[in-house]
């Protein structure tokens, strides 16, 4: 079998991996724009920050790895079309300007996605930079040693946490997003609020429901707003991703976003092209329903199953809760599954209660204050999901209440479900318990009322 990859970040990489080892056998060629692979976006931050010492240390695999297991790289090759009727690729090599095309049996569409990048004037300006990639990360990297103040436009996981980042590093940091509120995907407004002052009291300029409108300016850059101008040394632009699906536009189903519609096997429309990562669709359980989740975390899974699936359908897609985590200042967030705003504006009979305590016996040494935010379907009882946020690592938690949406469970499964007891860790019941207790006795008085 002859199989092409198109793009190689983290989905591509881990199927290459994987056909390779499996049916070392199948002839695969990669085509990938850059000159790297499986670049972990994720590193910038920490590489900004001083706790990641290398920036290459932030690739798992190389042109050279893949190369050993049999792939044919094409590194630095751009792919102008993709003809689903008679199976071609058309490509250019971005050296020597070579057109050539190419042919498959299967295709794995792992082309990821790009930075939403606003149409606003000025937006081209030399001190607006992206954050995705690995040039991206190396220019933000230099540009942070002699620009003291640093504007950064969007304030979703990335701008977060580059503007903790930056902070850390003695910069003035002003952070400008349109929503009223930050992390709006992950969070709902009560816990986004405990990060603003977070943020705020690590001297972040925090502006919240102002949206940038152009950029402009020389040795300084002017932001103009819907509610005025902010002035800095540099922007960063991290307002979101879209899905890099151009070239299938039109040859396969694809959502209003352009993200690649799949089935339970990573298969599109076309029965010869799989999809995996950033540039197609997820099965969301929350909801049950498609939706657009761009994680690395689902890329390397959807990655794996197009790879497997493309010699039989064995092995479906379990979907995902979109779980995630960052560390902020010594604490820790963690979110999976729906907020309450997303819940009810998705027509649940939701509901949510807030757990504050701490998380171990205060007759103990040391503890900390833990925050979970729970949300429930008060129809069904089922959960839907839960942010936490501590000082104390509750980022597995976050992935236990991941199971339980996946299984749809309820909150009187959680409330008694066994889980271990020792004063190191928890309390009598732990945490989780604890909330979801607090969630049945919620159901309980609205009943009695």
């Amino acid at each position: 079998m002859k199989v092409i990859v198109v793009g190689c970040t983290h989905a591509g990489t881990i199927a290459v991996t994987q056909i390779l080892q499996e049916h070392p056998e199948t002839e695969v060629t990669v085509y990938e724009w850059h000159d790297n692979v499986s670049f972990l976006s994720c590193g910038i931050s920490l590489y900004l920050g001083g706790q990641v010492k290398r920036l290459e240390d932030m690739f798992y695999s190389s042109p050279e790895e893949l190369s050993k297991l049999g792939a044919t790289v094409r590194m630095k090759h751009d792919v102008l079309k993709i003809d689903a009727k008679t199976k071609t690729v058309t490509c250019a090599d971005l050296v020597s300007e070579e057109i050539t095309t190419d042919t498959y049996d299967k295709l794995i569409m792992a082309t990821g996605s790009y930075v939403v990048v606003p149409p606003l004037f000025g937006i081209d300006n030399s001190r607006v930079l992206l954050c995705k990639d690995y040039a991206q990360a190396q220019e933000i990297y230099k540009t942070a040693q002699n620009h003291k103040h640093v504007a950064i436009v969007g304030g979703g996981y990335v701008g977060v946490e580059l503007a903790e980042s930056y902070a850390d590093t003695d910069h003035e940091v002003t952070l400008i997003q349109g929503r009223d509120q930050i992390l709006n995907n992950y969070v709902d407004k009560p816990l986004a609020d405990k990060i603003t002052t977070l943020l705020t009291d690590h001297g972040v300029h925090v502006y919240l429901g102002e949206r940038a409108q152009s950029f402009s300016g020389d040795d300084q850059v002017v932001i103009e707003t819907d509610k005025g101008e902010h002035q800095a040394d540099l922007v960063i632009v991290c307002t979101g991703f879209v899905p890099n699906t151009e070239l299938l536009r039109g040859q396969v189903d694809m959502d209003r976003r352009g993200a690649i519609l799949i089935n339970d096997y990573m298969q599109t429309s076309d029965p010869d092209i799989y999809a995996a990562g950033d540039a197609c669709v997820t099965h969301y359980n929350p909801t049950g329903k498609s939706a657009y989740v761009p994680l690395a975390s689902n890329a390397v899974r959807q990655g794996i199953l197009a790879a497997t699936n493309i010699f039989g359908h064995t092995q479906k897609y379990m979907g995902t809760q979109g779980t995630s985590a960052l560390s902020i200042f010594g604490y820790t967030l963690a979110s999976t599954g729906l907020t309450l705003n997303s819940a009810l504006a998705d027509g649940f009979d939701a509901a949510a209660v807030t757990f504050h305590d701490d998380y171990r016996p205060n007759y103990m040494p040391t503890t900390a204050m833990l925050t979970i935010e729970l949300v429930y379907d008060r129809s069904n009882r089922r959960i839907l999901g839960a942010q936490l946020f501590s000082k104390h690592e509750v980022a597995q938690s976050a992935n236990t209440i991941s199971v339980c949406i996946q299984n749809q469970n309820t909150i009187d499964d959680l409330a008694y479900v066994d889980m271990l007891f020792q004063p190191n860790y928890d309390q009598p019941f732990n945490y989780l318990n604890l909330v979801a207790q607090q969630a049945i006795v919620q159901e309980k008085q609205a009943t009695a009322k």
